[in-house]
């Protein structure tokens, strides 16, 4: 089968497209081919190598999550499976190819209406956005900024926020275009990536902060929290925060301000799938929007990742064998 893999670390020229041998579903697998194929900001990060100390090596095949029809299913998955039309969660590696495995418990069958491209956009970041503002204790009336919005879990975030009752809700992003395009998903206020505003009445300081991004504009964004603040790190695309940004929370001791990191990872999976599942209803009906930046075949995997590196994304660019 045709897949993509890293043959060095570094830019997006160090992706290869391989033949490798199919994978074969295990004890409670399935086997998906693949029709559609996620491209995420962690894929970006795990192809630069800045995850190489957690054990991703060269010849690593990216990719976390498919959407496609089962044709396959392993020891004790009920043989149902087979031919249904499904998102997969593959882990941190095996998306990007024409055939993919997943464990079945992490499976999902796809409403009618609901694309794979549209399934792929909304599956891993969803539930990223639902729960991130969850673990921030988000309440109604609160003020929000979503640090890095242009991307699928932002875009998703933006909308959550907005329907929960957000008072204000700001966004960072890089272009005046993006920007009209996160107030029509429901922001109010558009601010730069450095987190300010000509707008006289954009909030200056916010209750809750979602924060894709990290990288070495932190520490500011911790500066924006009001008292009994919370801020969410749900990503390090722009890169990992300075290691003293720890002291900002220091400084505003009497702030009782609250920094955590959120990963899916720790959601129980059953949770997870319940989200997800209503999630995709949600999007089916037309009441979640997926924004789709690009469809492009697997070959071009490296062209979308040169595009996400250039920031040139607007929410998820998706590949297809």
């Amino acid at each position: 089968m045709k897949a993509v893999v890293i043959r060095a670390f570094g830019a997006p020229e160090g992706l290869e497209v391989v033949d490798l041998p199919a994978p074969l579903p295990g004890a409670g697998e399935v086997l998906v081919a693949t029709g559609a194929i996620g491209v995420g900001g962690v894929d970006a990060v795990i192809r630069r190598g800045a995850l190489a100390a957690y054990g991703f090596r060269e010849g690593h095949l990216l990719g976390s999550e498919v959407a496609g029809t089962v044709t396959a299913v392993g020891e004790g998955v009920d043989a149902s499976w087979t031919g249904r039309r499904v998102w997969a969660f593959t882990g941190l590696s095996g998306g990007y190819a024409e055939r993919a495995v997943a464990r079945v418990e992490d499976v999902l069958a796809l409403p009618d209406g609901l694309s794979g491209a549209d399934a792929v956009t909304l599956g891993g970041s969803g539930i990223v956005a639902h729960f991130a503002l969850r673990k921030a204790h988000f309440a109604p009336g609160e003020t929000v900024l979503v640090r890095g919005a242009a991307g699928s879990i932002g875009i998703t975030a933006v909308q959550l926020a907005a329907r929960g009752g957000a008072g204000a809700l700001a966004v960072t992003t890089s272009s005046e275009e993006r920007g009209a395009r996160l107030r029509e998903l429901g922001a109010t206020h558009v601010l730069d990536r450095s987190g300010k505003s000509d707008d006289p009445d954009a909030p200056t300081g916010f209750d809750v902060v979602i924060d894709v991004v990290g990288g070495p504009g932190l520490p500011e964004a911790l500066d924006a929290l009001n008292a009994d603040g919370r801020y969410v790190l749900v990503g390090v695309v722009g890169g990992q925060p300075p290691e003293e940004f720890g002291m900002r929370l220091v400084h505003g001791f009497r702030k009782s301000l609250t920094f955590a990191t959120f990963s899916a990872d720790t959601v129980p999976g059953p949770d997870r799938q319940a989200v997800r599942a209503e999630q995709f209803a949600e999007a089916a009906r037309g009441e979640l929007r997926t924004v789709v930046h690009d469809v492009l075949p697997l070959d071009r995997a490296a062209d979308a990742h040169r595009a996400m590196d250039a920031g040139e994304v607007f929410g998820r660019v998706v590949l297809t064998p």
